[in-house]
């Protein structure tokens, strides 16, 4: 029988590592769950949350899902949003993409890849919306690379108009949605600039990340 005997005993050899740091870790960790994040990421095993902004579990809630995506009528995502928002009290919700997604990668190659059309084919809107700016990008990793970030700019819009975050901010819950994209070539994070703290801000700060996604020269 295939148990994956070696994953057992990392597991094993982890526990025993963070015991030995801290004593209490599990005791703690079991008792509360108060994380002050939001992590809406890439289902890539390349981009781990916790890992990449030195955060320890319970620390940051995570959902994850190809080309990190927030889609209206994904009830998987927006089930993690209402629970993080309205139950967990997050203060942050980040969308964090990266640099050489395959699902971004994929939405730009028209051959029929299957199942996962019917998810990239959002993908696939965005890249319509900036078709003539991304299409003078002539190398194409540059224009994966822009697709991906104007992607997590589209998404962190998408984020804003759930019904969830709007009823938070019209109540007056401390609450702020950023867009972040991750480089796999050096391990760090870059801010898109585009952090929406309150509703009525949305369109000013949407429009600005747009405009300095699409002036930057090829």
């Amino acid at each position: 029988m295939h148990v994956l005997n070696q994953l057992f005993e990392n597991n094993r050899n982890w526990a025993k590592n963070i015991v030995e740091k801290d004593p209490e870790f599990f005791k703690k960790l079991l008792n509360q769950q108060s994380p002050q994040y939001l992590w809406i990421g890439c289902s890539d095993s390349r981009v781990p949350a916790n890992e990449i902004i030195g955060l320890a579990p319970g620390e940051v809630f995570v959902h994850r899902n190809i080309a990190n995506m927030v889609i209206h009528t994904d009830m998987n995502c927006l089930s993690v949003i209402q629970y993080a928002v309205d139950f967990l009290k997050v203060k942050h919700i980040i969308v964090c993409g990266h640099y050489g997604c395959g699902g971004v990668e994929g939405a730009m190659d028209n051959r029929p890849q299957g199942l996962v059309d019917n998810w990239l084919r959002h993908i696939r809107d965005v890249y319509q919306k900036y078709e003539i700016t991304l299409n003078r990008v002539t190398d194409l990793k540059r224009r994966s690379n822009k697709l991906c970030e104007l992607n997590v700019i589209e998404q962190v819009s998408n984020v804003c108009h759930t019904t969830i975050v709007q009823e938070a901010w019209k109540r007056g819950q401390e609450l702020a949605v950023h867009g972040w994209v991750y480089g796999l070539q050096n391990g760090l994070l870059r801010d898109l600039h585009v952090c929406v703290r309150k509703a009525d801000e949305l369109s000013a700060i949407y429009r600005m990340a747009v405009d300095e996604e699409l002036e930057e020269k090829e």
